[in-house]
């Protein structure tokens, strides 16, 4: 269909005032509008002048092309708000490109959004991925809106995320970790048992404790007055600033750890012992798998193709792992909504479906110590106690 404006002039009846009538490119909708007038030459000139002042109002989001809107949404958004998920969010725009062969931003509706979701689980992406991409695409679609440049966000049938690939990590298992960093790390044992330490009691994200300062004026830094984080909106995931909350055995252990006259900088310096530079996050990341492949804290499994075979390979501990322990132990703790604000998700949908739930054999044993008349001796199970889960300002 042709993006360029036609009004018609109709007749609807002798005695009647003359209809002005064009259809929408985009929505293909047939809308109609008086001339107010029963001459015909009068209602042609009001057609043009109407044609006119369709047209321009349908600069942005009828001729605006797909490479310009992915341009200005990068330019404006990804590179000021979220520069962090910036490749992420151009990697989905890209799979629109090569799935639906877009060429107009106006093209991006309900039925192409169906298409492309039909195509890549054709392709054998999976439900967590494909669910990653369209987040991505229907905010992009809900801030193009906002700006003129698409008439209507397309509506999304969001896919199944499914089960995380992987599982917190238990008490056991963090103290486990922690007595492998010197044997792993016998150079620079102690800012690693620090920044470890920090993961499990803070809950920040690998970056947000790299980047976490002291300095009160710093994009993510720590307030023991008040025992609260102040985030700027350019030194989180969310792209908000916000003042959360900090646990308060993660604030006991900071004042515990940390005399005054060392709260300036960075909390967690991780420095390269051979080039006394900072290290990466990609790198402390890589650092943190391989103790926990050294201690055998495996988290989970991935399948992977190998050779035409499905082969089941195991996931260690990583930083996240330490951030998803932090979510379980208070899970059990508080409410909902105040776990939603100490993991500062966006959604406290993302709060439920991760956190706040409890296996059987847990509930089946804290109902036996509270309410239950005493049985034989039980025999322990490491690391997977619910006073175990819970106990966690046990830390060296």
């Amino acid at each position: 269909m042709s993006d360029d404006i036609k009004v018609s002039v109709n007749s609807w009846g002798g005695g009647r005032s003359l209809v002005l009538s064009w259809t929408d490119p985009i929505s293909g909708k047939r809308s109609t509008r008086s001339a107010k007038t029963k001459d015909w030459r009068t209602a042609e000139r009001l057609a043009g002048e109407l044609e006119k002042e369709l047209e321009s109002g349908l600069i942005s989001p009828g001729k605006i092309t797909w490479d310009e809107a992915v341009t200005r949404y990068d330019d404006e958004y990804l590179k000021t708000k979220i520069p962090k998920s910036r490749p992420s969010y151009l990697a989905s725009f890209n799979h629109v490109k090569r799935v639906l062969s877009l060429q107009f931003l106006a093209k991006l509706t309900t039925s192409a959004v169906s298409t492309f979701q039909a195509r890549l689980k054709g392709e054998g992406m999976k439900d967590s991925t494909l669910a990653h991409h369209c987040r991505a695409i229907k905010a992009a679609s809900h801030w193009w809106v906002r700006l003129g440049m698409l008439r209507a966000a397309p509506s999304f049938d969001m896919p199944d995320r499914g089960e995380a690939k992987s599982r917190p990590i238990t008490t056991e298992e963090y103290e486990r970790f922690l007595l492998t960093v010197p044997k792993a790390r016998p150079q620079d044992a102690d800012q690693w048992r620090r920044y470890v330490t920090g993961l499990w009691l803070s809950g920040l994200r690998r970056g947000e404790a790299l980047s976490l300062t002291w300095d009160q004026d710093g994009a993510f830094c720590v307030d023991l007055a008040d025992e609260v984080f102040r985030i700027r909106s350019d030194a989180q995931k969310s792209g908000k600033a916000e003042i959360c909350p900090m646990a308060p055995d993660f604030v006991d252990w900071l004042r515990a750890t940390f005399p005054e006259d060392e709260r300036s900088g960075r909390v967690f310096p991780l420095i390269d012992t051979r080039t006394h530079q900072s290290l990466s996050a990609g790198r402390v990341g890589t650092i943190v798998e391989a103790i926990g492949r050294k201690a055998g804290v495996k988290v989970g499994e991935n399948e992977v193709k190998d050779d035409g075979k499905v082969v089941r390979v195991p996931i260690f501990a990583s930083c996240h792992s330490f951030r998803r322990g932090f979510g379980s132990r208070w899970a059990r703790k508080v409410t909902s909504a105040v776990l939603k604000t100490m993991m500062r998700h966006s959604s406290i949908a993302t709060t439920e479906r991760y956190y706040v739930h409890l296996k059987a054999s847990d509930i089946a044993r804290e109902l036996r110590q509270q309410f239950g008349q005493p049985t034989s001796p039980a025999v322990p199970v490491a690391g997977d106690s619910l006073q175990q889960s819970c106990n966690i300002g046990e830390t060296r």
